[in-house]
C-alpha cells in the first residue's frame, strides 16, 4: 500500500529585543548562568508583569511578512503546566486571540513552488534551561522569560524538502526584518514537527506524533524521513501509531517516545488577570508595514525582471540578507549582474565554508569584487586568474590590481609565445594528435588544458583555442 505524508511545524523563535518580554533583564546568550534574572522572572511572590512594547512589534513584523492578518485585539494567557525550568508552574502566552493569524508563505524546491498555510502568529515567554551534568541537573533562567513568537503552520507539508524549504525560507525572513537571528544551535530557532502518514487517497488524516529536541534545518529533514518510516511499518504490521511526543536522537538517526501529546484543554488556559489585552490601531500597524525593508520574495523578482538573472540565482542571492546587500552593492559599482552572481553565489560560499565564516563575516568588499570583474574584462587577467585574485583578496585582503602585479598575473596574449609552447606539445604528444585528426574532438580539450598549465594559467583561452586547432588541423 502507498502511504502520504501529512505534516505540521511549530517553529519557536527568540526576539532579539533588548530586554525580556515581561521584565528590563537583559536579553542576551552565552552570559553566565542565572546572572540575567530579576524577581519577576523568577516569579517571586508578588511580582507582576509588564508587556514589552517591542514584542509585540517584533511579532507583528513577523506576521506582515509572514503575509498574516493582524487583528485590532489580542491577548494574553497562562499555560499551565509543571516543568523545573518554568518558574511559575505556568507559561504566559496566547490562546484563542492569537497576535497574527491567516498567513501563507510560498516556498521552492526541486518539485516546484508549494504554499503553506500560517495559522497563527502568538507571542510567549522562554523558559529556562535545564543542564545536565555528571548525574545532576540544574536550572539556568537566564532564557526565561525571554520573548518568543510561536509561528504554527497548517498540515500542509508533504516530505522533508518542503519543510527544508519552509525554515530555510522564514530564517530568512526573520533575519530581514531583523526580530531575530535564527540561530538553531543557539536555540533562537526551535522546530517542532506534527507528523502522520495515511493510505494514498484518503481524506482523513493518520494519528500524529510530535518530534522534539530538533535542532538543526538537516536534522528535521532527518527525523521526518525517520518517523515517517516508522510509522508506516507500524501499520503495514497491523498496529496501531499512538498519539505522543517524541524525542528526536540525531546521534543515533532515531525517535524514541517521551510522553503521551498534550491537548489545548490539558493546558488549563485563561486569560492573565496581571497584563491588559493588546489592542493595535490601523495606523499603528500600517506604520510597522511601512517600516519593513524589501523581503526575499520582492527581490527574487526585481532581480529577475529589472536584473535579468535566473530564477535559480535569484532564489540562492536573496537567502542571506548580507549576500544580498554583498551582491547589490557590487552590481551598483557596475559591475555585470550576471558575473557577480557567479562570484557570490560559487567562489564566495566556498572560501566562507572553508573559514568557517558567515556571510556576515565576508571580508571581501563589494569595491575589490568590482575591480577583479574590471580586470577580467578589460583582458589584463582571464577568467581562471581571476578566480585566484578574488581568493586573494578574501584570504589576505589588499587591492586586485596591485596582486596581479605583485604576482605576475596578466594575460599573456602573445600569439607567438603561445604558439611556440602549442607546436612543442603537439609534438610531444602524438597520439592525442592524432584521435583528434581522426575526429575525437576531445582531444582539443587534453592539448588546451597542457597549454594552460604550462603557462601557468595566464594565457588568453581564446587564442590558446584558436591555435591548438589550427596547429592540429
Amino acid at each position: 500500500m502507498k502511504y502520504e505524508t501529512v505534516i505540521g511545524l511549530e517553529v519557536h523563535v527568540e526576539m532579539d529585543t533588548e530586554t525580556k518580554i515581561f521584565c528590563g533583564c537583559r536579553n542576551e546568550f552565552g552570559d553566565a548562568p542565572n546572572t540575567n534574572v530579576c524577581p519577576v522572572c523568577l516569579s517571586m511572590p508578588g511580582t507582576l508583569p509588564v508587556l514589552n512594547e517591542k514584542a509585540v512589534e517584533y511579532g507583528v513584523r513577523a506576521g506582515l511578512a509572514l503575509n498574516c492578518r493582524i487583528p485590532n485585539y489580542s491577548k494574553l494567557d497562562r499555560k499551565g503546566y509543571f516543568y523545573p525550568d518554568l518558574a511559575k508552574a505556568y507559561q504566559i502566552s496566547q490562546y484563542d486571540y492569537p497576535l497574527c493569524a491567516e498567513g501563507s508563505v510560498e516556498v521552492f524546491t526541486d518539485a516546484g513552488p508549494h504554499t503553506i498555510g500560517i495559522t497563527r502568529i502568538h507571542i510567549e515567554e522562554d523558559a529556562g534551561k535545564l543542564v545536565h551534568e555528571a548525574g545532576e541537573s540544574f536550572v539556568d533562567y537566564n532564557r526565561g522569560g525571554v520573548p518568543l513568537m510561536e509561528i504554527v503552520t497548517e498540515p500542509d507539508f508533504e516530505n522533508a524538502d518542503q519543510v527544508r524549504a519552509f525554515l530555510e525560507t522564514l530564517r530568512s525572513n526573520m533575519e530581514y526584518i531583523g526580530v531575530s537571528d535564527c540561530k538553531m544551535e543557539e536555540g533562537s530557532m526551535r522546530c517542532d514537527v506534527n507528523i502522520s502518514v495515511r493510505p494514498e487517497g484518503q481524506d482523513k488524516l493518520g494519528t500524529r506524533t510530535e518530534l522534539k529536541n530538533i535542532n538543526s534545518i538537516s536534522a528535521a529533514a532527518r527525523a521526518i524521513e525517520y518517523e515517517r518510516r516508522r510509522q508506516i511499518e507500524v501499520l503495514e504490521d497491523g498496529g496501531e501509531v499512538i498519539q505522543e511526543t517524541r524525542r528526536w536522537d540525531d546521534d543515533k538517526g532515531v525517535t524514541s517516545a517521551m510522553r503521551d501529546k498534550e491537548e489545548a484543554h490539558d493546558y488549563r488556559y485563561f486569560p492573565d488577570p496581571d497584563l491588559v489585552p493588546v489592542y493595535l490601531s490601523d495606523e499603528r500597524i500600517a506604520q510597522i508595514r511601512d517600516s519593513l525593508p524589501e523581503l526575499p520574495a520582492a527581490k527574487r523578482r526585481r532581480y529577475t525582471e529589472e536584473l535579468g538573472l535566473p530564477e535559480y540565482d535569484a532564489r540562492l542571492l536573496t537567502a542571506s540578507k548580507d549576500t544580498a546587500r554583498f551582491f547589490e552593492d557590487t552590481v551598483a559599482l557596475g559591475a555585470p549582474a550576471k558575473q557577480v552572481s557567479n562570484y557570490v553565489m560559487v567562489e564566495l560560499p566556498r572560501l566562507l565554508k572553508d573559514a568557517g565564516l558567515e556571510p556576515a563575516d565576508n571580508p571581501v568588499r563589494p569595491e575589490q569584487l568590482a575591480s577583479v570583474l574590471r580586470l577580467v574584462a578589460d583582458g589584463k587577467i582571464n577568467s581562471s586568474v581571476g578566480k585566484q585574485v578574488f581568493e586573494e583578496v578574501f584570504r589576505s585582503g589588499g587591492d586586485p590590481e596591485q596582486i596581479v602585479k605583485e604576482k605576475g598575473l596578466e594575460q599573456v596574449d602573445d600569439a607567438g609565445a603561445i604558439e611556440a609552447v602549442v607546436r612543442q606539445l603537439v609534438a610531444e604528444n602524438p597520439k592525442p594528435a592524432e584521435d583528434y585528426r581522426n575526429g575525437n574532438k576531445k582531444a582539443l580539450t587534453f592539448f588546451v588544458g597542457r597549454v594552460m598549465k604550462a603557462m601557468k594559467g595566464k594565457a588568453n583561452p581564446q587564442t590558446v583555442n584558436e591555435l591548438v586547432r589550427k596547429e592540429l588541423e
